[in-house]
């Protein structure tokens, strides 16, 4: 029986199947790389600079701002802790943060709902009403916002802030929601139906387990943005006890304006809440958003 046997390579075809085994990064990857690592850079830059500004001393800050501590003074951040303000104002923020998002969540999801399932006339029209909103931001109508808050008596009050907040995140809300909701089969609620339960009974069985992708989101956005929340408190509250942190910071950076390092140590402490839970988080965020593009 005859064997063949394949012909030798030649150098020229060898050097190119040893370089199709080792594949490498070209100019264009590097280059991306590259601009993305600056842009990581230039938004982790200023953070990393007010926590680390936060242990020096102000002497050491007037002498060479962008320095690393000589030694590490741990007493800036001890001193905001031991304030009670500083706790009274993480409460208002707390506070502010949760109804925000309960309001959202719970409003958002029934008009979801509504507009996701059901066929009625203006449907189109109170969506598009929804979808408008987000033209429309909270500092285009911060007067007469600020005038019906005053005209309710709700001035000076945490009431105050978390209503218009719940109002202006609305849009948002459904705008995600909605896909998710109508995604969902019609055969699964006709088969609910089949089975005896109610409309309601869907709505909480069923509608609420399947969009909860959604709902994480659109509970994460709203209680970031409440939490980072400065133009609304600084014309509705007044008294520095009702302050939530935005504001709290900007307050404290005025009294204690020649204290640039305790100035950073209570910035850093009313930033580190929000930058720990929007990390632990994010993937719930994107998920969920791309759920919302593939609905």
């Amino acid at each position: 029986m005859a064997t063949t046997t394949a012909p030798p390579l030649s150098p020229t075809t060898s050097r190119l199947a040893g370089t199709r085994k080792r594949p490498s990064l070209g100019r264009a990857s590097w280059a991306t790389y590259l601009i993305a690592f600056t842009l990581v850079g230039i938004c982790i830059g200023p953070v990393l600079y007010i926590i680390i500004g936060g242990f020096r001393t102000n002497a050491e800050i007037t002498t060479n701002p962008a320095g690393w501590p000589s030694t590490w003074q741990f007493v800036n951040y001890s001193e905001v802790l031991e304030s009670s303000i500083f706790w009274r104002q993480v409460a208002n923020s707390v506070i502010c943060g949760v109804f925000t998002t309960l309001g959202v969540v719970v409003l958002g999801v029934a008009a979801s709902y509504v507009l996701a399932r059901y066929n009625f006339s203006g449907r189109g029209a109170m969506y598009a009403l929804f979808a408008a909103g987000l033209m429309f931001p909270m500092t285009v109508a911060i007067t007469p916002l600020y005038i019906m808050i005053r005209g309710l008596g709700l001035s000076d009050t945490l009431a105050g802030i978390i209503l218009p907040q719940i109002a202006f995140a609305l849009p948002v809300t459904i705008i995600i929601l909605v896909p998710f909701l109508r995604a969902i089969p019609k055969e699964l609620e006709e088969a609910a139906a089949i089975d005896g339960a109610s409309r309601l009974g869907f709505f909480f069985r069923m509608v609420i387990p399947l969009s909860i992708p959604g709902v994480v989101t659109v509970g994460i956005l709203a209680f970031i943005a409440s939490w980072n929340s400065y133009m609304l408190p600084l014309f509705i509250l007044n008294n520095e006890t009702m302050y939530t942190l935005p504001l709290g910071v900007q307050a404290f950076a005025s009294q204690y304006s020649v204290d640039t390092a305790r100035v950073l140590a209570f910035t850093s402490l009313s930033m580190i809440p929000a930058l720990v839970f929007f990390s632990l988080f994010e993937r719930r965020i994107v998920g969920g958003l791309s759920g919302a593009v593939k609905g």
